[in-house]
């Protein structure tokens, strides 16, 4: 029995992790969940980039992957969010985050990365889950 009150324990607690996360979210981002997504519209890029999520606001930060940034919502509502970023470094960018679906975002994205001007559009499309984790699902 004590394993069992042990699971359940541990159970409640990523559940209550997840919902944490989701709440901490833009209203439209807490639409969606974390997992696979395939990114189109990546410069340079010759075919859709694919990546595990485990934050969504890291999509909305897409060309400073990787970085150390400070995201502050400028902007939060159901469908939209404005998100500007600063990352050590001296990067920096404002994010446009469109949800179309639960599963479907256009995040338009400008700013500077390795002292030049970026500005682009992409589509970001949840396509699963992130191998070895479960993601919570949400419609």
């Amino acid at each position: 029995m004590r394993l069992g009150a042990i699971l359940s324990v541990g159970a409640a607690v990523a559940a209550m992790t997840v919902a944490v996360a989701q709440a901490s979210l833009p209203k439209a981002l807490s639409q969606a969940a974390p997992g696979i997504w395939e990114i189109t519209g990546v410069p340079s890029a010759k075919a859709p980039v694919r990546q595990c999520v485990g934050d969504l606001l890291a999509l909305a930060q897409f060309e400073h992957r990787g970085h150390n940034c400070t995201p502050k919502i400028i902007r939060d509502g159901p469908t939209a969010t404005t998100i500007e970023y600063s990352c050590s470094g001296g990067g920096f960018g404002r994010s446009e985050v469109g949800l179309i679906t639960p599963r479907s975002l256009r995040i338009e994205t400008q700013g500077i990365s390795d002292g030049l001007p970026f500005h682009y559009v992409i589509q970001a499309r949840r396509v699963g889950d992130c191998p070895g984790h479960q993601s919570a699902s949400v419609h």
